[in-house]
């Protein structure tokens, strides 16, 4: 269904990190790339769809209704349960996500998004990217991380307890380690404190990408200082560097 909606789309890529690690650098990055359009965060209203379907393919209740190998009937409580096709709600639930989240446009050709939410539920991490994997067009999914000290002097975090906050980056990154074992095919690893520096450590992300290296043109996303959190003081942006 994707394909007859999005004819154009080749690849999808999403980013997976935590809040202030240099994920909107990234997402910039993509967006500068011709045919690429990655969006940013957006609540992580990815997890309830995927909720929806997981819990279908995994149902004890279809399983046993299934098994007695006879249709429910309309007087019992769970009548026509069993019939639901979870790979087909799942293709559906794709596509209502791609034509209202991601919004492919007619010359996009890898689309996606970022997003920092990814782990706060982290019995549906798995199923999420392996949803992603299963009902997007060649999905790839980076993984970006940041020093932890640096994260928890940052943005938000700086209000909340240290040790906290670096238990949760740890939790975090082991649920994305745990992916990329068992992905390498289509997972890559970035760390923030290692491409901000210059253009040579971008080169991996370019051969992930299938595209030529063009120094250049990192050059220029890093170059442009980024607005979003200028809402506050001079002080806290220097806290955050």
């Amino acid at each position: 269904m994707l394909a007859q909606s999005f004819p154009n789309l080749e690849k999808t890529v999403f980013v997976i990190t935590y809040g202030r690690s240099g994920s909107t650098l990234l997402q910039n990055f993509l967006n500068a790339l011709p045919g690429h359009l990655v969006r940013g965060e957006n609540a992580n209203i990815l997890a309830p769809l995927v909720r929806s379907w997981h819990e279908l393919r995994i149902s004890a209740q279809a399983e046993k209704m299934r098994a007695n190998r006879r249709l429910s009937r309309p007087t019992q409580p769970w009548f026509g349960y069993e019939s639901i096709d979870s790979d087909a709600l799942g293709r559906d639930l794709a596509d209502v996500f791609a034509r209202n989240v991601l919004r492919p446009e007619e010359t996009t050709r890898v689309a996606g998004f970022k997003e920092i939410r990814w782990h706060g539920e982290p019995e549906l991490f798995a199923p999420m990217l392996e949803f992603l994997q299963r009902y997007m067009p060649a999905a790839h999914f980076i993984f970006n991380t940041r020093d932890h000290a640096e994260v928890v002097r940052s943005g938000w975090w700086k209000t909340m307890d240290p040790d906290v906050v670096r238990a949760e980056l740890e939790r975090a990154e082991a649920l994305y380690s745990s992916w990329q074992t068992a992905h390498s095919e289509c997972s890559l690893a970035m760390h923030y404190n290692s491409y901000i520096d210059g253009p040579e450590a971008w080169r991996p992300l370019f051969r992930f990408l299938d595209i030529p290296f063009d120094a250049g043109a990192v050059q220029d996303v890093l170059d442009v200082k980024l607005t979003h959190m200028k809402w506050k003081s001079d002080k806290d942006q220097a806290a955050d560097q």
